[in-house]
């Protein structure tokens, strides 16, 4: 069984990158029959934004990722951070640090003009004399001097590190507060997370955290470290790649089954499957199958596959998630009809609401390409007489190929091409020239709606 976790930080909203981070924790958690924790770290009170805090916790409910237990804030866990520092202290493995900013400043001057790696000298590390006054002093932890720092990554394999890489790093600053790596060892230790999956950008931080496990006699977890999502070529994602708050794809219109479909695919695979339900996920998902080279993002993808889940939903369901965009048809009579009918060609739920507005609402201007392509000087006598058929045959209309029985043979009767006679309807009824079927748009409206529209463009020679 595995524990794993999702950290993340609310200095601003959650981002794609970290939602396919926590999704692959999720799934091995749940895979393995263990848990998932959440977990807020929240100790940079100066860079907290409580807005990005609750959209976090949206977020995660939006798209279903069910988490156990309580959310751990540390902001709420300082004594237990000061009492792991204290025992550091008291046992010789860590000790306060004076040295001034200056004093720092002037170090990483020198070694940079010597061309060596900036990093902490150690001038504190066993001093045992007189404080230097007026310096609030830092807390360093005493890291190894000789020897390697090995681990074994779950997705880049077996990784090494020179323990002369990692300098007797801070774990308290001078007001107290702990560091953001020693509080995640000690979280990680504490919440007993048996796994650790993260973005590769934290892979510099991963020695550090074993030095501070080893030096409390934690155990240490399975590390995963996930290479980032690049935008198509191949660079940092950016906002307008994708890189935006989670909730923002629920308000373009995206289906959550849709984004984690999408994410899980951005770093694993399957052999060639494309569709993921959640089932299928929790059964073939494993991080040892992450790949270890960045993966790209791609709109096209992801709008392909919201376009899959619009159309296999139920239509009770879109029904409910149009609501969010101010579109309702729970009490309409042909709800089925007209969500059968748009839902084939929209690729967001934006996009299915537009198609929807387009047949339900009454046109109030007509497309003026299409009225220049399709009207003629004949076609307003035309339509009056496909009105007159209408009339004729109402009480007989109801389904799509009602009309098509009556209009087909008129069609042939005036010998004219399909684009002569439905076009200009469509433009009648909906403005445009994009709409579906006229045999379905008139069924959606029913007669007596399509006639007042037809003779409404009529009257107006498709002019507002």
């Amino acid at each position: 069984m595995a524990t794993t976790r999702f950290a993340p930080s609310p200095t601003g909203y959650l981002h794609i990158g970290g939602l396919r981070t926590a999704l692959y924790s999720y799934l091995w958690a749940r895979k393995t029959g263990g848990e998932f924790k959440l977990r807020i770290e929240d100790t940079d009170t100066q860079r907290n934004n409580e807005e990005a805090m609750k959209a976090i916790i949206e977020a995660f409910d939006w798209v279903g990722l069910n988490y156990d237990g309580i959310v751990e804030y540390q902001s709420k866990r300082l004594d237990i951070y000061k009492k792991y520092i204290q025992e550091l202290l008291d046992s010789g493995k860590a000790y306060y640090c004076y040295m001034s900013r200056e004093e720092l400043d002037a170090l990483r001057e020198t070694q940079i003009a010597n061309k060596e790696t900036p990093r902490y000298d150690g001038r504190y590390r066993d001093f045992t004399g007189t404080p230097p006054e007026g310096v609030d002093p830092v807390i360093r932890i005493k890291a190894p001097k000789e020897g390697m720092i090995n681990f074994e990554d779950g997705v880049k394999g077996s990784m090494s590190f020179k323990s002369t890489e990692v300098d007797d790093f801070v774990i308290a600053r001078s007001n107290g507060m702990p560091t953001y790596n020693f509080v995640v060892a000690i979280d990680d230790a504490l919440m007993e997370i048996t796994d650790v999956i993260r973005g590769d950008d934290h892979l510099t931080n991963t020695p550090k955290q074993i030095v501070i496990y080893n030096a409390l006699g934690f155990k240490i977890p399975k590390f995963n470290h996930v290479p980032m999502i690049n935008n198509p070529q191949g660079k940092k994602l950016s906002k307008r790649d994708g890189a935006m708050d989670v909730m923002e794809y629920k308000r373009l219109g995206y289906l959550p089954e849709a984004l984690l479909n999408f994410l899980v695919r951005l770093g694993w695979s399957n052999k060639d499957q494309e569709i993921f339900s959640m089932e299928e996920m929790l059964a073939l998902f494993d991080p040892s199958n992450i790949n270890k080279s960045a993966s790209a993002y791609n709109e096209d993808k992801l709008k392909w596959l919201n376009s899959h889940y619009i159309k296999n939903v139920s239509n009770e369901r879109l029904a409910k998630e149009l609501e969010f965009f101010d579109c309702f048809l729970s009490g309409h009579d042909k709800k089925e009809m007209i969500l059968d009918l748009c839902k084939e060609r929209a690729q967001t739920l934006v996009e299915l609401k537009s198609a929807i507005d387009n047949i339900l609402e009454v046109p109030t201007s007509y497309e003026a390409k299409g009225v220049n392509k399709f009207v003629k000087e004949d076609t307003c006598a035309m339509l009056e007489e496909y009105i007159a058929l209408l009339e004729v045959n109402k009480s007989s209309l109801h389904l799509a190929c009602d009309f098509e029985e009556i209009t087909k043979p008129f069609i042939e009767t005036k010998q004219l091409k399909f684009p002569q006679l439905f076009q200009p309807i469509r433009i009648a009824l909906t403005g445009g020239t994009q709409a579906p079927s006229v045999y379905d748009i008139i069924s959606i409206l029913g007669c007596d709606e399509a006639i007042k529209r037809l003779n409404k463009a009529i009257v107006s020679g498709f002019v507002q």
